[in-house]
């Protein structure tokens, strides 16, 4: 099948999604198969995703309500944050909650838009919402002073600062993205379910420390050149392997053979219909993180006096105290 021929394979797709949304619950990866032998495809009430959302959410909004409370300045700015966080996190709910989990498991280009969805979406928009300050003012005051001290040391900031500096970044990121996607290694994401959620963890977790390189607190002191480099080598490379992926003649995954056929698509078909998810929107998705960055530079540029607004992130060195409760 050839990638002109690709272009029919987004209504079979989006058909197969939009049955998926109205079918039973499902608490595995892999779709069920009705008495007919046709998969069916449901909601994933994974009890350790279900949780982990929950806690994060909780977490966030206490620790927001009770920032917000602390003090007025800057309640604009974070605004701003729990509305990036929010969106961040829906999108993490949906891709792992909705059909399009367990459509991912027969379909590789379901599972492109899941990956890719966590990465590129996902992904910059937590980090936008700056979570870790605002995760700590969740905890008791004796909680938030302790992990304060713990995170104001020099061994701590420096093993911080060397794990989001933006080769450190990029380095992890982009193993992750090559690794992940050799078939062997795919192949066992998709047979074992530990290995799939490991894979998943290393997605997500590697992206949040890239996009923390780019767009998190302190990175606009590195200048926007790191950024802009990180983000124009991350969209060649990523591009090159969506290139790969669509453009192979033999078909990658063997484990998707079989249920992409039962869906009436062609596995080769599929696979390239998956590549160019990689290959196009991912790189649209950095590109337009570098306009972003470009804006950032140019208003620094022509306003270098621009104050900017304290975030909740952790933790000046001058503010031992400001993890404490005020009196009243």
């Amino acid at each position: 099948m050839s990638v002109l021929a690709c272009a029919r394979s987004p209504v079979r797709w989006t058909s197969a999604l939009v049955a998926a949304a109205f079918a039973a619950p499902a608490s595995a990866h892999a779709p069920a198969t009705a008495a007919s032998g046709t998969p069916v495809f449901g909601w994933a009430f994974d009890s350790w995703a279900i949780a982990l959302l929950a806690v994060s959410l909780a977490a966030y909004l206490a620790g927001f309500v009770r920032l917000t409370r602390r003090s007025r300045l800057g309640r604009g700015a974070r605004q701003t944050h729990l509305m990036a966080f929010v969106a961040g996190w829906t999108v993490i709910a949906a891709v792992l909650v909705s059909p399009l989990d367990a459509l991912s498991a027969a379909l590789f280009s379901a599972h492109m838009v899941q990956h890719e969805a966590m990465m590129i979406v996902a992904a910059p928009l937590l980090v936008a919402g700056r979570p870790l300050g605002i995760w700590i003012w969740a905890l008791p005051q004796r909680a938030r002073v302790a992990i304060g001290r713990v995170l104001r040391t020099r061994a701590w900031s420096a093993a911080w600062r060397a794990l989001v500096a933006p080769l450190p970044a990029w380095l992890l990121h982009a193993v992750a993205l090559w690794a992940w996607h050799a078939p062997p290694l795919f192949e066992s994401a998709l047979a074992h379910s530990g290995v799939h959620t490991l894979q998943h963890a290393s997605f997500l977790g590697t992206a949040l420390i890239f996009w923390w390189s780019i767009l998190g607190e302190g990175a606009a002191s590195r200048g926007s050149g790191h950024a802009m480099l990180s983000l124009f080598t991350t969209m060649v490379h990523t591009g090159a392997l969506g290139a790969l992926i669509t453009l192979s003649p033999g078909v990658w995954y063997p484990s998707y053979v079989e249920p992409t056929s039962a869906l009436g698509m062609e596995p080769l078909g599929d696979q390239q219909l998956g590549g160019l998810v990689m290959w196009v929107p991912a790189s649209l998705a950095y590109l337009i993180g570098a306009l972003i960055v470009a804006g950032r530079w140019l208003t620094r540029a022509r306003s270098p006096l621009i104050s900017h607004t304290p975030s909740a992130e952790p933790i000046p060195e001058s503010n031992a105290a400001s993890l404490r409760e005020p009196t009243r």
